[in-house]
């Protein structure tokens, strides 16, 4: 394995190759109006490469030229009542531990900016949001005269917008140099010393442990688990005020304010080193035992007469077909958010369907790319009265 890449977290060499991956669609989401179109998108090659000095973790061949975010590109979970859910006792547990009622808070990679409202609307506080895929005029907010979308990325020139709060969640992972965009946050903060920032970012650590390569894809270039992602904001100049895991452990939450980074108060969870590295050797190990195993589990489902779908059409279906190298096997991918429907999976074609088209098609099995929708997706089959075997992954 290769190990003369440099870590983009803390410049450390030595960066070795654990996992690598050819042809994988350079973009999950974006919205592909035909099947030849998906099949033809372009693709990149992955190669994770871990560094033993900080623990991050970072696709050492990546290449952001190949990216095209805009108002095509489709990420929103706003549709699922148990996203929704999640959402609002986390704007609601934010607003009041941090006393955001009046305040202006930042978003970066606001998306829709479904949060961005949220905030406004519970704390009555005024925001912007800045993100190149935002699309106005979806939804009508009673805050929305207090709230400015810039369709843009947030970089050095736009550090003169200042928060009371500055927030995001769901952007860190898909930013190549680490380092230079948290200290574009830290210097944009300068000495006001009394603001929170809140990242939230998926979790390395459950990545390797359940061997879930379905959720290693080329937009998400960064990995991070509470260790690494602390030892980032540290150097960066912030102080650590809390480290969390939420949404069946999915996601981690960092939140820190402006410092110097050398507080000498650590949190455990901080100390993951070691533990670390045995989880990167697991994965090396054991990840193509778990491919072999869907194989034949797909197999076994063509080879009995059965028909399957996967729910979930964003980036964790698009990787979970492309690694597996599924196209006929699988014809439909089924997702609520009806912007994607009659549209493409990227780099397999499977067709977008919405949930009412199981009535017809009558699924055996279903293929759900993520467990924690499992209670909500039952509910929705058994409401259109479909039978069908649930495989969560």
């Amino acid at each position: 394995m290769s190990s003369n890449h440099v870590c983009p977290s803390c410049g450390s060499a030595g960066m070795s190759v654990f996992y690598g991956l050819e042809s994988a669609p350079v973009h999950s989401v974006l919205l592909l109006p035909t099947r030849e179109e998906a099949l033809n998108y372009p693709k990149g090659n992955i190669a994770l490469g871990f560094c033993q000095t900080c623990g991050f973790i970072s696709n050492v061949v990546f290449d952001p030229s190949l990216h095209e975010y805009s108002s095509e590109y489709e990420a929103t979970q706003s549709f699922s009542p148990t996203f929704n859910a999640f959402a609002h006792r986390l704007a609601t547990r934010l607003i009041d531990q941090y006393d955001l009622h009046g305040k202006d808070i930042v978003e970066i990679g606001c998306g829709q900016g479904e949060f961005l409202t949220m905030l406004c609307e519970l704390g009555d506080n005024r925001g912007v949001g800045f993100d190149p895929a935002y699309v106005g005029g979806r939804e009508e907010s009673q805050a929305q005269n207090r709230i400015t979308f810039i369709k843009d990325f947030y970089s050095e020139r736009y550090t003169d917008y200042h928060g009371d709060f500055v927030c995001c969640k769901m952007t860190l992972e898909h930013i190549q140099h680490t380092a230079d965009f948290v200290s574009t946050v830290r210097r944009s903060l300068g000495t006001r010393s009394n603001t929170i920032v809140f990242f939230q970012v998926p979790d390395a650590t459950r990545v390797l442990r359940e061997l879930a390569f379905w959720d290693i894809y080329y937009e998400h270039c960064s990995y991070f688990s509470l260790g690494s992602l602390a030892r980032l904001f540290r150097r960066c100049g912030f102080d650590i005020v809390s480290l969390a895991r939420e949404y069946d452990d999915q996601y981690l939450m960092i939140e820190a304010r402006p410092g110097d980074g050398k507080s000498e108060t650590f949190l455990e969870q901080e100390d993951d080193l070691e533990d670390l590295a045995r989880d990167v050797a697991y994965f090396s190990e054991n990840y193509a035992h778990r491919l072999d195993t869907w194989r034949r589990d797909l197999q076994k489902i063509r080879q009995d007469g059965r028909r399957a779908v996967i729910w979930g059409s964003g980036s964790k279906g698009v990787a979970f077909l492309t690694t597996l190298n599924i196209e006929d096997e699988i014809e439909y991918a089924v997702d609520i958010n009806p912007y994607k429907h009659g549209t493409y999976m990227a780099g397999t074609g499977q067709e977008i369907v919405a949930p009412e088209f199981l009535r017809e098609y009558r699924p055996d099995a279903v293929i759900v790319m993520n467990p924690i929708y499992c209670n909500e997706i039952q509910q929705s089959l058994d409401r259109m009265g479909v039978t069908a075997e649930l495989m969560p992954v």
